[in-house]
């Protein structure tokens, strides 16, 4: 019955009316129609562009005819909708063709059964979509997902490795990268330690790719030496690349069956360990950017591993220069816990007076030299602050800056702390003591209040001075040393000679290259600049917000004789800040109005008891911890203690003493 309506025109299937014909033609996806014996009756433009035939060729054909490479599986697919009357949805196919082989496409299929209105199946209709992209996509990123959990494995196997493990540990590596890849070899090449010859160190030949035999890299492969030492990546993906003046290279390279190769370098730094090349033997590769980023990786992991290696090797090989230096060490951080309490307040020397341009340019004229210096001016002037200025323009500015107070270290202890002793030396030399001079080994250091130094001392200065030698107390080996030395003192040494206080020729000796630092009186142009300095240190360290300080203040301080210099100017803005309570900063100096006659006459004993009187107060006597008055000024506690003591400060204590 069906049939009879077909043939006399009452019946039209559905895919040849009129709407269903433009919905085939307009679709944005490939559409065809299969009749029950896999014949194409239908294959719009979209179609035969995936299928890669006109869509003429298609009509009457089977379906494995245009598409015998996956014909089977989709004839069982088509029969399976035929038998069953139910549309199929989302079957992801995989389809090659002859033209291309080595690009498949991913296609999405979905079968449509087409029934008469009784019900009888008379066509299939198929949609395809091309999700080849989509795949590749999802392809590349598990990939790239599956090289980062291998080189994140690789990088934990090299955490805390033993270095006698780290060599068949790189090549192991070495063969999940180059497996990983698709390369057929992989290869490391290591600088000698003089860096002049490249060696090979580790490799990995694929299972049946050739074995290239032992050669001299830097004769038959000296490009390769070239981009390595200049930690450059470079690679070929065919021999053909090459420059003809690189004959032998390729050569060799064609000899050994290398198609493509990449090579890259293994830096730490700035210091290149070597190379790590990977090759094809078996097709020509293309070095994309991914790749490349990827092996990059590859040889930091490398470069990281190796140099770990090397830095164990020669560990292992130095132990007894090691422990020389550990001990140096110990001394130096028994230096470093006594300076931390001193605080460096300054960052630069601040002043444009003609005294301190005079001051500043012999220290230009001076620092670039080894000569020694002898900083010479009163109390408080900054004399420690030139000497590192001197040290730090100079040729030694890397190496320590060693600070020895000649005045506040005893005359019992001063020779051990200079030169060092030997355990059992003396009474309760308990240990072996590296002395100052040793830790300051091939940089500076200060001598503070050197006119402090007992004779009998200063002969074995003279000596390190003239020979660079001296021995541990309690020891007759002598040590070599290479010291720059600057020395200070607010005493005229020169007088102290003639009073036969201090050595003739170890004056002369330090007399080198003298320089005056100037008082502060001598310097009142750079008073003002020397308050905003001081007022900026305090106020980063306190908190707090000055916007002025006035005229009439400033004018004082520019006429106050200032006998403590620097220090004692520093320590007045101190206290001015502390008791600041605004915007505006009031300055108060010590002893009658500023440029009185008895202003001149004030003591340093004076000030410095007024300042600390007025610290205590603000702290309310509180001497120890956080903000007490010792962390205020600076002070050990039990210095503070001593100074309290020794100025006659007690809680009664007025400012007017």
């Amino acid at each position: 019955m069906a049939n009879e309506s077909y043939n006399s025109g009452k019946y039209l299937p559905p895919f040849q009316t009129e709407d269903f014909s433009t919905f085939f033609r307009t679709a944005p996806f490939g559409v065809s129609l299969v009749d029950c014996k896999l014949r194409y009756l239908y294959v719009n433009e979209k179609m035969a562009a995936l299928n890669g035939r006109p869509a003429e060729e298609h009509i009457g054909r089977k379906v494995g005819e245009i598409r015998p490479e996956i014909s089977l599986n989709e004839e069982l697919l088509y029969r399976r909708v035929m038998e069953s009357g139910e549309p199929l949805f989302d079957v992801q196919v995989k389809a090659s063709f002859p033209d291309a082989p080595d690009q498949a496409r991913y296609w999405n299929l979905c079968f449509y059964p087409i029934l008469t209105e009784v019900g009888i199946l008379e066509a299939v209709a198929t949609s395809i979509r091309d999700k080849t992209e989509v795949k590749s996509d999802e392809m590349e990123l598990n990939e790239r997902l599956r090289f980062e959990a291998l080189l994140s494995r690789l990088s934990t196997i090299f955490v805390n490795l033993p270095s006698s493990e780290v060599d068949s540990k790189i090549c192991d590596s070495l063969e999940s990268i180059t497996e990983f890849l698709g390369f057929q070899r992989g290869v490391i090449l290591e600088f000698s330690s003089d860096q002049t010859r490249l060696l090979l160190t580790h490799q990995y030949n694929a299972p049946g790719s050739p074995v290239p035999p032992t050669i001299d890299v830097n004769e038959v492969l000296p490009n390769l030496v070239k981009s390595f030492h200049r930690g450059l990546i470079s690679f070929f993906s065919s021999l053909d690349e090459l420059p003809d003046s690189s004959r032998r290279e390729k050569e060799y390279l064609a000899k050994n069956g290398l198609k493509s190769t990449i090579n890259i370098p293994l830096k730490i730094g700035e210091t290149i360990l070597g190379g790590v090349s990977f090759s094809s033997t078996k097709s020509e590769r293309r070095w994309p950017e991914d790749i490349i980023r990827r092996l990059k990786l590859v040889g930091e992991i490398f470069a990281s591993a190796l140099e770990r290696k090397r830095v164990d090797q020669r560990l292992e090989k130095t132990f007894s220069e090691i422990k020389r230096l550990k001990d140096h060490l110990e001394a130096e951080n028994l230096y470093l816990r006594d300076e931390i309490e001193v605080l460096h307040s300054y960052e630069e020397i601040v002043g444009q007076s003609k005294a301190i341009r005079r001051t500043l340019n012999q220290i230009e004229q001076v620092a670039g030299t080894s000569a020694t210096v002898l900083l010479t001016g009163e109390t408080g002037t900054g004399k420690e602050l030139l000497a590192r200025a001197i040290h730090k323009l100079s040729s030694r500015k890397l190496k320590k800056m060693v600070k020895v107070n000649c005045a506040a270290l005893p005359a019992s202890l001063i020779e051990g702390e200079l030169f060092g002793r030997e355990k059992g030396a003396y009474t309760g030399a308990l240990t072996k003591q590296i002395g100052r001079f040793e830790t300051a080994h091939g940089g500076t250091i200060f001598l503070d209040e050197i006119g402090e130094l007992p004779l009998e001392l200063q002969a074995k200065l003279l000596r390190v001075l003239q020979d660079g030698q001296f021995e541990h107390l309690g020891s007759s080996q002598t040590i070599h040393v290479d010291v720059r030395v600057i020395a200070a003192s607010n005493r005229d040494l020169a007088q102290a000679v003639r009073e036969e206080k201090f050595r003739a020729d170890l004056f002369y000796r330090l007399n080198v290259f003298p320089v005056s630092v100037p008082p502060l009186r001598q310097r009142q142009e750079d008073i003002p600049l020397m308050v905003w300095a001081f007022v900026k240190e305090f106020a980063e360290a306190m908190g707090k917000i000055i916007e002025k300080i006035p005229k009439a203040d400033m004018e004082a301080c520019r006429r106050y004789a200032w006998p403590g210099n620097v220090r004692e100017l520093r320590n007045v803005i101190e206290r001015a800040m502390i008791l600041c309570k605004g915007t505006t900063l009031r300055l108060e100096l010590p002893g009658s109005a500023a440029g009185s006659p008895g202003s001149q006459s004030i003591l340093l004993c004076d000030v410095e008891r007024r300042h600390i009187l007025a610290v205590l107060k603000s702290t309310g006597w509180r001497i120890r911890g956080k903000g007490g008055a010792a962390e205020i000024l600076a002070l050990k506690p039990t210095t503070l203690d001593a100074k309290i003591k020794k100025l006659g400060i007690k809680k009664n204590t007025s400012f007017e003493k």
